[in-house]
């Protein structure tokens, strides 16, 4: 059973709307969101051919119906971690994501032994903010951890913006709360149900932080 341990007080961020994602921090910052930083840093060669083979409408409609399918598996784990009632519907995208969450949670969440906060606000004051599914402890020790989705499961290699942005959210847990969080947990699973958990820690951890803090500053180089 998981235990919470509710011993960080996760202030509630304003967000503030725009053409770019911003939050109001409690120390009175308006900073990007971690994946405003990602989108505007990232390579999206690939992704603009694959809109043009497919065509905008179709890559509208699989975007769409990939975010909907995440936030509702993400809601069926929250929903079993808070120890209530998991979204209803019979509809094949519920029977999916039922599905979906049931092996996160039969195969991720027994390695998490303590919850501090979910759906946690962080932010690091005057540079960025965002929000982890999950922080607390992975195995004992201390972790920010995510739940992913995907239509096929994906190896390491095509994952580095997920895992910089697990250390984006550990810094900023460290430096707002003292904490020293060198952790990241990623709770894969894909619409055939194969389930995977990919950790960094280490050496790695440290490789995507410097990633990372790179992004940030090219970033505020190009606003």
């Amino acid at each position: 059973m998981i235990t919470f341990n509710p011993k960080y007080n996760y202030e509630k961020l304003t967000r503030i709307e725009g053409p770019k994602r911003l939050y109001a921090t409690p120390d009175g910052s308006k900073v990007p969101s971690v994946t405003t930083i990602l989108s505007a840093t990232a390579d999206k060669t690939g992704l603009l051919e694959w809109r043009k083979r497919i065509g905008d409408a179709e890559a509208t409609r699989i975007s769409t119906e990939s975010a909907g399918l995440g936030t509702l598996v993400h809601k069926h784990i929250e929903n079993f971690i808070e120890g209530i009632e998991r979204p209803p519907g019979s509809t094949p995208i519920h029977q999916m994501a039922r599905a979906m969450s049931d092996q996160v949670i039969t195969k991720g969440l027994p390695d998490v032994t303590e919850v501090w906060g979910m759906e946690a606000s962080l932010y690091y004051p005057g540079l960025y903010a965002g929000t982890t599914d999950l922080v607390g402890c992975y195995k004992g020790v201390p972790a920010i951890m995510d739940h992913k989705t995907a239509k096929k499961m994906k190896k390491p290699e095509w994952m580095q913006d997920y895992f910089i942005q697990t250390t984006a959210y550990a810094l900023a847990h460290n430096e707002v709360h003292g904490t020293n969080i060198k952790l990241g947990a990623l709770f894969m699973v894909d619409r055939e149900n194969s389930y995977e958990t990919f950790v960094i820690e280490g050496a790695e951890f440290d490789h995507y932080s410097d990633l990372w803090l790179r992004r940030v500053e090219q970033y505020y180089k190009l606003v």
